[in-house]
């Protein structure tokens, strides 16, 4: 029997569809299955504010009843009405270029219909999903924002004519004894000349306060960022309900101006990259006490989320937030560091981790495709 390509239009064909990749890399120590209930939140047009402002579909590739591969199609109609692009993401398939072709010959299909001439990926909603090829860092375990996949899947894309758009970094490292003096200088004269100040939380309700500007930060800071656009209003409720409750204030670094206004910010958290793998995308019935057993844990910290207000990009603001975020992880113990793809062009960002003083250890390396249809 062939293959054939079918589109997902239930729920129990969605769960399939977020199930795969968990069954393709079952018994690769890289991999770090996402939870299944963010995952469904996440692809569902009822539950994700995101589809207020894109439309996207998902197709599954079957032979005899068997998933070998998945991918979603996605347009963002900003984007689409801007440079008639669309996006390609949630894919996964096995070594066979007969799978991957029909996959994203069916996605380029999609897009074309819609009005969209190129399609570049993978792609997630927003900056906050899921992006990026991995191409190089196989051997590193991923962090629960960033996608594992296997080395063969570049060969797979350059195969369908897919080119490079652009490249992403991340940084794994091991954090300094000290807190370096430039940085504490810098911070310093930044502190006083620009009346800026550290906030620090007593409870929840107080972070709460600024989850919104921590959100409208974001767009400010990732506005010229490779394939980022705003995030609504709705967009930002969504995120600060699904996210705000994970966070540890003793690893979140929040900076304001003389107004009370955010102009530099960080999040962190502890690795719960072993956690996902035991609970097998699952929160319960044991899953949750996997994760909050990591939450506990200071060996490793992932750097979840980092902006700069444009504004302060080169008034020090930077500094601050290391500053903070170095010295409660020496008074913490933590080890070692993970950062999130930054843009390999983006020599700004680049260059903070030169006044960060890290122990830089390994470069992982992603990629977007990209592809005239």
């Amino acid at each position: 029997m062939s293959i054939s390509i079918s589109e997902v239009t239930n729920s129990k064909e969605l769960r399939a569809f977020i199930r795969f990749p968990m069954h393709l890399y079952k018994d690769t120590p890289s991999y770090v299955p996402p939870l299944i209930s963010f995952e469904v939140s996440t692809l569902d047009r009822k539950k994700n504010p995101a589809f207020e402002h894109a439309d996207a579909a998902y197709w599954v590739v079957k032979k005899n009843g068997k998933i070998l591969g998945r991918i979603a199609a996605i347009i963002l109609h900003e984007e689409l009405k801007e440079k008639q692009l669309g996006r390609f993401g949630w894919i996964d398939f096995i070594d066979d270029l007969e799978v991957s072709a029909l996959l994203l010959q069916t996605a380029s299909d999609w897009v074309k219909s819609k009005g969209g001439m190129t399609i570049h990926g993978p792609m997630g909603f927003t900056d906050l999903d899921f992006e990026g090829a991995l191409i190089e860092g196989f051997e590193h375990t991923a962090t629960q924002a960033t996608i594992y996949n296997a080395p063969y899947y570049q060969k797979h894309y350059e195969h369908f004519g897919l080119e490079k758009s652009v490249d992403w970094l991340e940084n794994r490292g091991n954090i300094p004894t000290e807190v370096p003096k430039k940085l504490l200088k810098v911070s310093s004269i930044s502190k006083s000349r620009f009346k800026l100040k550290v906030v620090t939380f007593r409870n929840k309700k107080e972070l709460l306060k600024y989850a919104e500007q921590v959100f409208e930060l974001l767009n400010k800071s990732y506005q010229n960022l490779y394939g980022y656009y705003p995030l609504s209003p709705k967009q930002i409720e969504y995120y600060v309900k699904q996210y705000f409750d994970f966070v540890r204030l003793d690893l979140v670094s929040l900076v304001v101006n003389e107004n009370d206004e955010v102009v530099s910010m960080a999040i962190s958290m502890p690795s719960i990259s072993e956690a996902l793998k035991k609970a097998k995308g699952k929160l319960f019935p044991f899953g949750f006490i996997h994760i909050l057993k990591a939450f506990k844990s200071n060996e490793l910290m992932d750097l979840f989320l980092i902006g700069v207000d444009p504004a302060y990009q080169k008034l020090g603001a930077h500094a601050i937030i290391f500053e903070e975020l170095l010295k409660n992880y020496i008074r913490l113990g933590v080890k070692s560091f993970a950062t999130g793809p930054m843009l390999e062009e983006n020599a700004g960002v680049q260059n903070l981790w030169a006044d960060f003083n890290a122990d830089i250890t390994a470069k992982i390396r992603r990629r977007c495709f990209i592809k005239s249809i």
